[in-house]
This record gives C-alpha cells, structure tokens and sequence, in this order.
C-alpha cells in the first residue's frame, strides 16, 4: 500500500516547476532587430509610445520571473530603448547579473550596458567593483579588456581606489591591447584622485618606449593629464623631451605605413597629441623650448596642408611655438601659417585662424601685421562669426601708422554690418581714433562719419565725446559746422548726429553765414535758412526728445549771433510753451521771459562756451590704484581701510627701511589742519563739504543792502550756464575758503614749479610736473613717460608709494601704452597731501612689455624740489 502511494514533490522544487511551465507558455521575446523595426514603422510618436510601452512591460514581466535564457536579449533592448530617451534604470541590476555571468557574450552586454545606465552619481555601480577585478585577471584578454573600458567609463574615487592596483599591474604586461586601455583608465582615475598619480610614474618610461602606436599614444595622454595635475610632474618629465622629440621625428620621416596612414599623414593623432605635450612642457623653460625648436620648425614645414588631418597638425604647432620661449624666425613662421589659413575655403579653419591671430597679435603684432589685408578681407566673409572675429583683430591691429588705412576699412564694414553689431564697431573705432588719431581734423571728419554711419546704433558718450572735441578745436569751428549743417539738412533722422550739429550751429551760427571757411569753398547760408532747417528738426516726428532739448538751446543761442532774426526766433520758441514735456515748457518760458524782459543779461547768458576740458577721472569715485573698486569694497564715512592690502602687500615693502615708517597707499582723503592725523594708509572717504569751515568768522561780514530783483525772474538758474565776473573784493572781506580774496586774487602769485626727471633709462623718459592747489600741504604731480625707442612699451604700469605720513592718490592713466619715437606721451595725475611739510620721497614699481619682452624696475626718486610743500606766505 505504502509503495502505490504517490510521491509528494517538495515546494521549492515544486515552485520551479511551476516557473518552468509558465515560461514554457510564454512565447519567447521577439528579437532586437525586430523591435527597431516595429518602433521605425509607427507614423506618429503616440504610436511609438505604444510599442515601446508594451515590449518594455513584456521586458519587465521577464526580469521579474528570473528569466536567465532571454536575459541578454532584454538587457539588449533595454539599451536600445534608453538609445531613445525612455527610462531605462530598471535593468540596471539585470547588467550586474550579465557582467557575473561567464560567458563572453553576457559580459559583453553587461559591460555595455554598466557603461550606459551607471555612473559615480549611483550607488549600484560600486556592485560590480569586485567582478571587474576579478575579470582583469582573466586569461581572455578581450573580457579584461572589457572590465578596462567599463572603469575608464564610470570610474569614481572609490573604484578607483580599490582598482589603482590592478591597472598599475597592467600597466607592466606585454600585451599591447590591454596596455593602452590600461593608460586610458590610469588617466581617468588620476582625474578622480590626483593624489594616486605617483604609483604610475614609473610605467611611463617603458610606454613612451613601446613600438606599438597606440600605447604610445595613451602613454602621452597619460602625461600630459599627470604634468597638468602636479607641477611637480611637470618638471620630472621635462627630461622625457628628447624621447618625444624623437618619436615625433620618426613619425615625420617614416615612410608610408597603411596602418597609421591617414590622407598622406602618418598617424596624425599621435603628432597632435605629442605636439601639445611639448607646448605644456615647454611654456617657461629655456632649456627645453631649444631642444624641440627645430622639431618643430619641421613638423611646420613638412606637413601636407592640403588635407584637414595636416591642418590639425600645423594648428597644434602653432599654438605651441607661440607658447613656449621659441626663436623670433620661428614665430613669424607660425603667424605664416595662420595667414595661410585665412585662405583656406574651409569657414571653420578660417575661424580657428582668425582666433589664434586675436591672441597672439600681443605677442607678436609686428608679424600678424603683414597679412592685415587678407584679414581685412574677412570682413567681407558672408558667415557672421568670421566677420566678428575679423573685426576683433582689425581694432587690436590699429596702430599710428595704419590707423588712417584701417579705420577706413572699418568704417565701410560699417556701412553694411548688421545692425545689432553696429553699436560694438562704432564704439570701437571711436576709442581707436581718440588713441591713435594722427591730426584734429581727421579725428573730427572720421567721427562724424561714423555718426552718419551708424545712425542711432552708436554709443550714448559719442555725442558728448564729439562736442568736448569740436570745442577745443577753435581753428576748426568753421569747418566743422559747415559739415555738420550739410549732414543735418541731408538727414535729420539721425539722433546722435542732430544732437551734435545742433549744437554746433547754436555755438557757430555766425561763423555758418559768415562763409569764411579756409579748408574748403564755403557755402551760401542765411539766417533764414539755418533757422528753417532748426524749426523742421524741432518739428519732425523722428526727433527724440533730447534732440528737441539741444535744438531749442541752439535757436536760442542764435539769438545772440544773429543780428535780424530775432522776432522769427521768439516765433519758433513761442508754440514749446505750452509743451506736453515738461523740460522743453520750463526752458522755452524762460528764453522767451530772457528774450522779453532781459535784453542787457542776454548777450552775456548766450555767449560762447569755452573750451570743455576733457574730464580724465571722478574723484568722487573710490580708486584702488586707477581700478574702480567693486561696491562692497566702498569704505563708509569714519571707516579706515588699506586698499592694497586687500589684494597683496606687494607695495609695502617699497619704502623699505629708508623712513623707518610704513608707507601710505595711494588713496588720499583731504584733511583739514585741525583734524587729527589718520592712521591708516588710505584714510576714510570724507564728506564732500568737510573741507568747509562754516563757522562764524572773527571779523563779522557787513550785511549787504538788499536789492529790488525784478518780478518774475525765472533765469536765477541760467546763470550757471556761463561762469560770471567776480566782482572787485573789499579789502574786510574774508574768503569762506581761508585768507583774504585780495591775497589769492591780487596778491602775489605763487612761482611755478619746474619739472624733475624721475627716470631716464633704455630709452624711457619720466618726468614729474607740478601745479599747486589752493592749500600749501596739497600738489597735484602729473608723470609723463616718453618712450625713444623705435618699438612701443605695452602694458606699462606705474605704481608708487609714500611714507605714512604723506597721503598719495593715482588717479587712472591715460592710457597702457606708451608710443614709440617720442610720438606722445603717457600721462598720470598723482594727488599728494603733506600736512606736516615733510621732504617728499617716493618708491615705484614700474612694469612694462618692450618687443614682448617684460620688463620690472624698483626704485626710489628723492630729488623733489625742496619748495613743494612750502606755505603760500613764503613767496
């Protein structure tokens, strides 16, 4: 009976039976090809939506019934769908199970897929650590190399850690195929901890000196990421030049091999990778910069240029003769290059060239100035990024001697430009003619071209710059505003220059009717006609309102010029008085209450400006050595700060041990003599008014008789407009400055001052003039450097410091540069307060560039006259 019975399976085996059965009914998954065939068919991205949607509910069913026959296959399509842009994170594990898995073609997919859905961001990643170490050190040398690529895919610093061994040991075999993917994931695990990188140091050797191509191109990778890494590095395989320079000769001078071939080029990609090698370990090193110079003037000269593969070459050899301390012939060979470049049909090479060009026009502008017209031509370039490139190099190329040729150029780009880039040109070439105009007129003629020009796309400070210059140009003043009423009555349309002919005329008139013009025929102009074209500028719908506020100014000033046109100016001022603008209302009330009710104070209200002075700095302004500071660095009233100090002590030690004190910064606040002494070197910034005594003087004023003012005197405020005479001063007076008018005024002047050279050497001059202020503590110096030689000294900076006791401002140069052959001048304003009358001594800093070439200077000037700070009554 016992043996009839029927045997009971146990419930695990009974389970899997149970898993066999259903998966036996399922059918069998379709296959990859198959699914991108289903997903390209669809019509609509709904209907792709559908099919991935249920392939990936079938893939899901399966990984979840532990299906280790199609696991590949679903891994395989799962990375086909996250391809696509689905979620995918799903099989994340499924890979994991792959990669354990023995078989070679389960590794594969499951390295492949580690590599696509893992990274040092997930935490699942660190589960596959152990299998890729054991399957480095497999005998298949495909699965170790598979384990390589994954680590060098998604290595983070604690794989790299655990597995820094490992590569390290596979970085000793022979086999050449798992050497170089063993260089690429020391490269990788050097990026995630550099403090690993001394452990593969001493594989490097025998990998630069393997025969095989690829390890040597890993093995150079593996360099330069260790020498930018640690500069320490750097300076251990600075002897490893010679080795590169050999392979990169060998490369040159080997024949062809159609294993490293590439369009006539033996192994381009080693060549690049070698080249910028020797650039990083070139830049600053003498030494090594000789021995790859000649390499290097062949790479230059024997690669083929007309295939893309030797343009990489060359351009990679550029920018490393450039960098490093390489011979001048060899320089003007790579700016060759580039000019070549500028020919090429390729837009993009074009682009690379004119960028390289951009930033190495600094170094060597003597050399990028012989294909300045092949650069000019690019301006011409239909592509945008060329033309904006071009025009960056044109400007960086302007200098006295072709500022005339290229501002021409620049100007008819201009003309055709796109209107958004407009505002950038104009701008640009009004800042090359203020540095580089050879002659007023020039100057003048060329920003009134550039007003036309650009319209209402220039900058807002062209039109103030225009009139500071037409108003100190008093020789020019007919010319000028014949030209300017000529382009007004062409256009009226454009702003900046109505504003500027506007103002013009109003200062002008006469000199307009007159017709005495001596560089040109003059024109025949009434008062009439000046008039018309006002009133219709005034009229016009294109007019802002700015340029209305100028041009109702300018017909009131010809009030004063014009002799018979005095009842047709009170009617073209009289319909603004009822103006909707509120500005355009006030003025054009009070010129016609001027016009009406004070003819004796009009001729003196509307005479002629004087000539604007150019404004050089803002006092008011907080400067650290001529550099605005940033709004938190402002120090408030009573606060002391130390501006240097913020961004080195590099000047404290310029007074050195000479006046037993600490030096005073450049940063001055004015004191009185009551106040007490600060004590730090740049002192507080003081109230504006705290100079003022308003106390009550010793000798009371006499009150002044009052006077009857006239009713409704609406010009109290137009006096401002015109600097008034001051009246004779009375002998009981006081001045609310200090002392007596009659002793600044009529008394005796104070003797002028004559120049110092502070320097004189290798061709640069510096001066130091002085003007005295009002006070006898306070002198304001100004340096002027002058430069002899035939080559200009670039970036030249000038700083200075005084003992504690005196206070010193620099206020912002005139410019970097100081031009050759005694051709101009830089300038600098120096403000120094001396309340205690102590002798002046200075130290200076000086740096500049000449030829390319830095040049430092420390020194001390003692030889300030004696008299500088003596008080006023010594005279």
């Amino acid at each position: 009976m016992e043996s009839a019975k029927k045997i009971q399976p146990r419930p695990a085996l009974a389970w899997h039976n149970g898993q066999r059965e259903k998966l036996a009914k399922m059918p069998a998954p379709i296959r990859l090809k198959d699914l991108i065939r289903n997903i390209r068919s669809v019509r609509t991205a709904a209907d792709e939506r559908s099919v991935v949607q249920k392939e990936m509910a079938m893939i899901r069913n399966m990984f979840r019934d532990e299906d280790a026959t199609y696991r590949c296959r679903n891994v395989a399509k799962v990375l086909y769908i996250h391809m696509l842009g689905y979620p995918a994170h799903f099989g994340q594990l499924e890979c994991l199970k792959l990669i354990a898995s023995p078989r070679y073609t389960d590794k594969r997919i499951g390295y492949l897929g580690a590599m696509l859905l893992l990274d040092e961001r997930h935490d699942v990643h660190l589960l596959i650590t152990n299998s890729m170490k054991n399957d480095m050190g497999h005998n298949t040398q495909y699965i170790a190399g598979l384990s390589l690529s994954c680590l060098g895919s998604i290595c983070s610093p604690e794989m790299s850690r655990d597995l820094a061994g490992e590569v390290e040991k596979m970085l000793k075999i022979s086999n050449t195929y798992l050497k170089k993917k063993a260089a690429l994931c020391a490269t990788r695990i050097i990026r995630k901890v550099p403090e690993l990188l001394e452990m593969f140091i001493p594989a490097v050797r025998s990998l630069l000196n393997d025969k095989n191509h690829g390890v040597q191109l890993t093995a150079v990778v593996l360099v330069t990421e260790m020498c930018t890494k640690s500069p320490d590095t750097l300076i251990h395989f600075r002897k490893f030049v010679p080795n590169l320079v050999r392979i990169l000769k060998n490369l040159i001078m080997s024949g062809y091999s159609p294993e490293h071939d590439v369009s006539g080029v033996s192994d381009p990609f080693l060549q690049v990778k070698i080249v910028k090698l020797l650039r990083i370990l070139g830049s600053g090193d003498a030494d090594c910069s000789e021995s790859m110079n000649d390499i290097l003037a062949q790479v230059a000269t024997n690669t083929e240029t007309s295939k893309n593969v030797g343009n990489a070459i060359l351009y990679e050899t550029v920018l490393t003769i450039m960098d490093i301390k390489s011979e001048s012939g060899l320089r003007v060979l790579a700016v060759n290059i580039l000019g070549r470049f500028l020919l090429n049909t390729d837009k993009n090479i074009r682009y690379v060239a004119l960028n390289t060009l951009l930033k190495t026009v600094r170094a060597d502008s003597n050399a990028v100035q012989r294909h300045r017209s092949t650069i000019v031509d690019c301006l011409k370039d239909p592509d945008i990024s060329i033309q904006r490139r071009a025009v960056e190099l044109c400007f960086a190329l302007i200098n006295p001697s072709n500022v005339r040729t290229m501002v021409k150029e620049l100007i008819f780009y201009l003309d055709k430009c796109d209107p958004d880039f407009k505002s950038y040109v104009s701008s640009n070439i009004l800042q090359a003619c203020e540095k580089f105009a050879p002659n007023k007129r020039w100057h003048i003629d060329t920003m009134m071209r550039v007003l036309t020009a650009a319209g209402n796309l220039v900058p807002d400070e062209s039109v103030s710059m225009l009139i500071q210059m037409v108003s100190e140009s008093s020789s020019l003043h007919p010319y000028i505003v014949q030209q300017l009423y000529k382009a007004l009555k062409e256009d009226t349309s454009q702003q900046p220059l109505a504003q500027v002919a506007a103002w013009c005329i109003g200062e002008f008139g006469d000199m307009l009717v007159s017709g005495i013009v001596d560089e040109e025929e003059p024109i025949q102009v009434s008062e009439g006609d000046v008039l018309n074209l006002l009133e219709s500028l005034m009229m016009a719908t294109t007019s802002s309102q700015i340029t209305k506020e100028y041009t109702i100014h300018a017909i009131m000033k010809l009030s004063a010029r014009f002799t018979g046109s005095q009842e047709k100016i009170k009617l073209a001022i009289m319909p603004y008085t009822q103006s909707l603008d509120m500005e355009l209302q006030q003025r054009s009330v009070e010129f016609q209450a001027l016009l009406r009710d004070h003819e004796n104070m009009r001729s003196g209200l509307l005479e002629k400006m004087p000539p604007i002075e150019k404004k050089v700095d803002d006092l008011d302004i907080p400067r650290n050595n001529g550099e605005l500071l940033d709004d938190d660095d402002i120090p408030h009233k009573g606060e002391q700060i130390n501006l240097q100090q913020q961004e080195s002590n590099g000047l404290l030690d310029l007074i050195g041990g000479d006046t037993g004190t600490t030096p005073s910064i450049p940063n001055m606040g004015l004191q009185q003599p009551n106040q007490e002494q600060s004590t730090g070197g740049g002192g507080a910034i003081l109230d504006l008014l705290s100079d003022l005594d308003f106390s009550a003087p010793s000798n009371p004023v006499p009150a002044m008789q009052p006077q009857a003012a006239p009713a409704m005197n609406l010009l109290d405020g137009l006096n401002a407009l015109q600097p008034t005479a001051i009246p004779a001063a009375q002998p009981g007076i006081p001045d609310l400055m200090g002392g007596s008018l009659i002793n600044n005024i009529g008394g005796t002047s104070i003797p002028a001052l004559p120049p110092i050279t502070a320097l004189e050497k290798d061709g640069l001059k510096i001066e130091f003039h002085f003007e005295r202020d009002s006070a006898p503590s306070n002198v304001d110096l100004q340096m002027r450097a002058s430069n002899s030689t035939g080559a200009p000294l670039e970036n030249f900076l000038f700083e200075a410091a005084v003992p504690k006791a005196i206070q010193l401002k620099l206020l912002t140069p005139s410019g970097n540069m100081v031009p050759p052959n005694n051709s101009g001048l830089l300038t600098q304003v120096m403000k120094v307060s001396n309340p205690q009358g102590l002798p002046l001594k200075m130290r200076y800093r000086l740096s500049y560039s000449a030829g390319g070439a830095p040049v430092n200077d420390v020194g001390v000037i003692s030889n300030f006259p004696a008299n500088l700070f003596s008080s006023l009554g010594n005279f």
